[in-house]
């Protein structure tokens, strides 16, 4: 991949060679990798709900324990560039998705846009619309339709 300066770091890097800083940056806080997933066993089909993992604050959209989050919730995935590739069930808005398929950011995107609240204008952050994993909820009386 040849380098020009004139293009941000996510058109100029591989995500194997993306600094903390700027791996941490592409993360557009969605929060929707947070939220509880069903699989069709049958075809792989990935079903999200509006169950949201016990550390998220519904509200910021962030992980409340961020730095412990997977020793708090064992089965918390810590996304890294190889293993991204693998993991079907990111939602197809996530950067890390994006850029490892070789596609861009979306138009709502902070780094794109300058501004975090276009990922709330766009309808992609779950803001305000989760209801919490502890809640004895049935996962299959809460999927939802609005992540793809």
């Amino acid at each position: 991949m040849n380098k020009d300066i004139s293009k941000p770091f996510w058109k100029n890097k591989k995500l194997t060679d993306l600094n903390n800083d700027e791996w941490e940056s592409l993360c557009d806080g969605c929060a929707r990798c947070c939220l509880l997933k069903l699989e069709d066993t049958n075809t792989n089909e990935i079903a999200y709900t509006k169950i949201a993992c016990k550390l998220l604050d519904s509200e910021s959209c962030r992980c409340t324990n961020y730095g412990n989050r997977h020793k708090i919730v064992p089965d918390c995935i810590i996304l890294n560039a190889e293993n991204i590739k693998n993991l079907h069930w990111m939602p197809s808005t996530c950067a890390y998705r994006l850029i490892s398929e070789g596609k861009d950011l979306a138009w709502w995107h902070p780094l794109v846009s300058g501004d975090p609240s276009t990922v709330d204008l766009a309808g992609i952050a779950v803001r305000g619309r989760t209801i919490p994993e502890d809640g004895g909820h049935d996962p299959d009386a809460n999927i939802i339709n609005w992540v793809k």
